[in-house]
């Protein structure tokens, strides 16, 4: 008896969860059957296509559409990449890695440890996208490298991408965000519907600052309580991955003429020159205007990262190695611009563009009260099939913000049910997940259904509080620059 008193509460303890069976199952399916991101993004051309064909536009029309918008979006297409790349800097710089070192030491339990990777990504995301799946995964990888702590590998890399998958949207490289304060980045037709949306009524609307803190402690909630426990953890060790130490030491110069590659001279020369523009930009305009400038943004985050990298050749190196994570928007993002023209400029035999039938339809089947849900519901369900990181936005805004204006919906918050809706399909579409996985030495299958869990609590929360929040705003007509 007394034996068996004692092997009863490992075995009851040990016994899987039903969502830990669901995400086994929706973890197998998706390593299987999902195609590679450019698949999705070329099927979006081929259906917005045959939709404007629909509508009685001419395929010479439709084809030209396509041509004139593809390079449209290279400006933001840039401004994102420079974003990634920094990011990725930034967190392999040594400063950071001493940071992730310290980090690592403070979680005393498995569990606890996946929750607080799961804290980091997500409040770094807040920030920079690039900087929390980067510095999370690194953080993972450290958390592993500790013999005295069990944890397991998998459900650890599925906490470290909750910042792509929760709040980064709600965030300051919320890249819908950035493009509607920024009359620059955005193409003509779609600022001429749209026009300018500040941060204030978007991301720092304390509507939007509600969501992000809600959905912040229900993520690190779930990553503690649905990880795997007892007999069940599987560590890195387990999984033959090595975790060692990724950092590369820079090697010493092996040439007189490498003596400046390695020196911080030229570094400190730039991020000197540097800070007086920075130091103009935020004296001279309300900050909040001047860090929801792309440009801005993304230039105070290189100067960080020259500076983070001190040499040169680290730098150089570091951003050589962060190429790779910024291939799928560089092949993709064209085709969203000819997307966005094809739905705004090819028109039918009534005159009306698959823009203005998009919106009708919404118009038609929406409320002012119904208005924020059913476009959530809608933007999640593309965003699986168009995994964007923002760049979709350029699609969907044409038709959701004349949508939004008839329906007297308040603009910003229009953006922002893009943006918290858009978020949740990246918890199951591996597109975004690759950079991660690359560091962590995961497959999608690995953390899939880890992130399913998510979805299945993230899903109903992020669509009520849409429409709840959404009913506590009033709408202002579009600024226009």
């Amino acid at each position: 008896m007394e034996q068996l008193t004692e092997a009863s509460p490992p075995i009851a303890k040990d016994a899987p969860g039903l969502l830990e069976l669901v995400a086994a199952k929706v973890t197998g399916w998706s390593e299987r059957w999902f195609p590679d991101a450019y698949i999705f993004a070329t099927i979006a051309v081929v259906v917005v296509a045959i939709g404007a064909l629909a509508i009685g536009a001419p395929i010479k029309s439709v084809g030209i559409a396509f041509g004139d918008g593809f390079w449209t979006l290279i400006p933001f297409t840039m401004q994102l990449a420079v974003a990634a790349i920094t990011g990725y800097v930034v967190a392999e710089s040594p400063l950071a890695s001493k940071a992730i070192t310290w980090l690592a030491r403070l979680p005393t339990r498995g569990n606890s440890a996946i929750a607080f990777v799961a804290l980091v990504s997500i409040v770094a995301s807040l920030f920079n996208w690039a900087i929390s799946l980067f510095f999370s995964g690194l953080l993972v990888r450290a958390l592993a490298r500790r013999t005295d702590l069990r944890m397991d590998y998998r459900a650890a890399g599925a906490a470290a991408y909750l910042g792509l998958g929760a709040t980064w949207a709600l965030g300051l490289s919320s890249a819908a965000s950035q493009l509607q304060a920024n009359p620059a980045s955005l193409p003509k037709p779609l600022l001429a519907i749209t026009g300018v949306i500040p941060f204030p009524e978007t991301i720092l609307l304390p509507q939007s600052m509600l969501l992000a803190a809600v959905l912040l402690v229900v993520s690190v909630g779930l990553s503690y309580f649905s990880a795997p426990r007892g007999d069940r953890v599987r560590t890195a060790a387990d999984l033959g991955v090595p975790v060692d130490d990724a950092n590369i030491k820079l090697p010493s110069p092996d040439r007189p003429g490498d003596w400046l590659e390695y020196s911080p001279i030229i570094t400190i020369l730039m991020v000197l020159l540097g800070s007086i523009w920075v130091w103009n930009e935020f004296s001279t305009k309300n900050p909040i205007l001047a860090i929801s400038n792309l440009n801005t943004y993304n230039f105070v985050f290189v100067l960080i990262a020259m500076l983070l990298s001190w040499r040169p050749r680290r730098f150089l190196n570091a951003v050589a190695k962060s190429i790779p994570s910024i291939a799928g928007m560089i092949v993709q993002f064209p085709l969203y611009g000819g997307i966005a023209f094809i739905i705004t400029k090819a028109t039918g035999s009534s005159g009306g563009s698959l823009s203005e039938y998009l919106s009708q339809f919404f118009v038609a089947i929406s409320s002012h009260a119904s208005f924020p849900a059913l476009m959530g519901i809608y933007s999640a369900v593309l965003g699986f099939f168009v995994p964007s990181g923002g760049g979709k936005w350029i699609i969907e805004a044409p038709y959701v913000i004349e949508a939004a204006k008839t329906l007297q919906v308040h603009l910003g918050w229009a953006v922002t049910v893009y943006n918290a809706a858009e978020a949740l399909p990246n918890l199951i579409n591996p597109f975004w997940m690759l950079p991660l996985l690359g560091i962590l030495g995961l497959k999608a299958r690995d953390i899939v259904g880890f992130t399913f869990t998510q979805l299945l609590v993230h899903f109903p929360l992020v669509i009520f509080m849409l429409w709840i929040l959404g009913g506590t705003l009033v709408y202002h007509p579009p600024v226009m620059p």
